[in-house]
Formats: C-alpha cells, structure tokens, sequence
C-alpha cells in the first residue's frame, strides 16, 4: 500500500473524528440551552429531555476515545496529527463535562416541580439567562475555532470568560441579598447558586478548548498563562 494512500486514510479518519466532536459539541451546546429554559420555565419535561442527552453525550465521548487509541494505535501519529489526537481528547472531556453541567440543571429542575416549589419561587431568573446566554455563546465560539482551527478566535474566547465570571459574582451578591431581606427565598436561592454555577463551569470548560485550539495549531500549551503572553504565542 502506497505512502498516499495511508496518508488518504489518515486524513479521513481525523476529519471523521472532528466531524464527530462537533457533533457531539452541538448537543451539549442544546443541552445548556434547553436546562436553562427548562429552569426558566420550570419544565419538567424538557429538564427529562436534557437528561436522555446525556446519555448520547456519555456514549459518544466512549466512541470517540476508542477511534482516538485506535487510530494512534495504527498510525502512530507524530508532530501536530499527534498534537491534534491529544488535543481531542482533552475536548471531549470537556464537553462531556459540559453535558453533566447541563445534566445538573435538569435534575435541580426536576427536583423543584417535583415538591411543587415553581409557584412559590420568589427569585428572578433573568440574570441566570444572562449568565446562560454568555456561556453558551462563549461554547459555540469554541467549537467554532475548533471547526476552523482559528486561533484568533480561540483567543477571543479567552479573553472574554472573565465577563462570565462578573456575572456569577454579581449574581450571588444579588441573591444573597435576597436571602437576607426575605428568608422565605434562601432554599430557591440556594438552587439558583447551584444552577449558576454549573452555566458558570460551562465557561470554563470552552475557556478549556479554546486552549487546546491554540495547542493543537501552535503546539503551546497556554494554560494558567498570563494574556500577553498567549497573545505572543499565537502570533
């Protein structure tokens, strides 16, 4: 079999395994948003949806780290094909995370229609939605440079966690001082600290691929790095 040919087939079974962490990307990106809504609607149903993706999203990272030990296992990748397989791997677990992000919200919902506590929540949700929205744009951006292996984008992602950060924060003051003007709100308070927490991991696990971008192209690893200085390693 001729060199070309190996390196055909090499090259066709990395785009499918791409091809198959953006996909698995678009559904946890779905799930984010739907475990939101669900909370903001306080759906039950769609809290249940949330709930059978997750168990695609855990199948799916299985199926894309066996191709990922088979495929280093036949072809004994070198330089950035190697680069680009650990990379790969460090996402799907995070986006796995992701899903059990989502996951975490659905069972919080769940678990508030269940004792009936939606019609005596006094807590606003808006600002999680924020916070929500932030995260799941910040996801999608991610995966869009990962698409592309951009990493002017990926560094774009960077840049902007902190504004995620900010909102957490800003929400847990705003609660706490629902919390101590009206103690009737500290248990569904205290479901939103949760639920505000899981959208703010979401951040951080696209902050997460956003760095394996910048690993996969430049091969440098830019974690725990100060900007300037991923800026630098980027150019």
């Amino acid at each position: 079999m001729s060199d070309k040919h190996l390196s055909t087939q090499f090259d066709a079974e990395l785009s499918g395994v791409s091809t198959r962490v953006l996909e698995m990307g678009g559904l946890v990106e779905s799930q984010v948003s739907r475990a939101v809504a669900a909370m903001a609607a306080f759906d039950g149903d769609l809290a249940a949806q949330v709930l059978r993706d997750e168990i695609r999203v855990n199948r799916m990272e299985v199926e894309v780290d066996r191709d990922l030990s088979g495929i280093i296992a036949r072809r004994q990748p070198t330089a950035r094909d190697l680069r680009l397989l650990i990379a790969i791997s460090k996402i799907i677990a995070n986006l796995e995370r992701v899903g059990d992000e989502a996951a975490r919200i659905a069972r919080v919902v769940q678990r508030l229609v269940d004792i009936g506590l939606p019609g005596r929540l006094r807590v606003p949700v808006s600002d999680l939605q924020f916070e929500a929205d932030l995260a799941v744009a910040q996801l999608r951006k991610a995966l869009d440079a990962f698409a592309r292996l951009d990493t002017v984008r990926a560094l774009e992602v960077l840049k902007q966690d902190d504004q995620i950060d900010r909102e957490f924060e800003g929400l847990m003051r705003k609660l706490i001082t629902y919390m101590m003007e009206d103690p009737r709100t500290i248990s569904s308070s205290i479901d939103l600290v949760f639920v505000a927490k899981a959208v703010e991991r979401v951040g951080d696990h696209a902050k997460n691929l956003a760095e394996a971008i910048i690993y996969i192209v430049k091969g440098a690893d830019v974690r725990h790095t100060p900007m300037d200085a991923v800026e630098n390693a980027i150019k």
